[in-house]
């Protein structure tokens, strides 16, 4: 069974930057579709950003600008790199595999 794997979350000041990274726990596994959700307390999960491994990108509006999604050289690695951070972006975020593949998740807290 293929885990996703999460990394690089943790407590950064507004205006901050964070870098997450996510592979899978099988290096033969491949995705063509990776991307990251967030889900704050109280909230439902929310889409982020998606990546396909032809170079796609698709981003909510309130990162655009401000998120960079990518993909490594494996079909198995997703990063985001997050930028001008604020309080509201304070949430877990998961890294997703299609189809239905998730990670354990990350906090992200942004915090003064």
């Amino acid at each position: 069974q293929v885990q996703l794997v999460e990394s690089g979350g943790g407590l950064v000041g507004p205006g901050g930057s964070l870098r997450l990274s996510c592979a899978a726990s099988a290096s033969i596994f491949s995705f063509n579709v990776m991307g990251w959700y967030r889900q704050a307390p109280g909230n439902e999960r929310e889409l982020v950003a998606t990546a396909t491994s032809g170079g796609t990108t698709n981003y909510a509006d309130f990162v655009k600008g401000r998120f960079t999604i990518s993909r490594g050289a494996t079909r198995n690695t997703v990063f985001l790199q997050m930028k001008t951070l604020t309080p509201e972006d304070t949430a877990v975020y998961y890294c997703y595999g299609a189809p239905g593949y998730w990670g354990q998740g990350t906090q992200v807290t942004v915090s003064s």
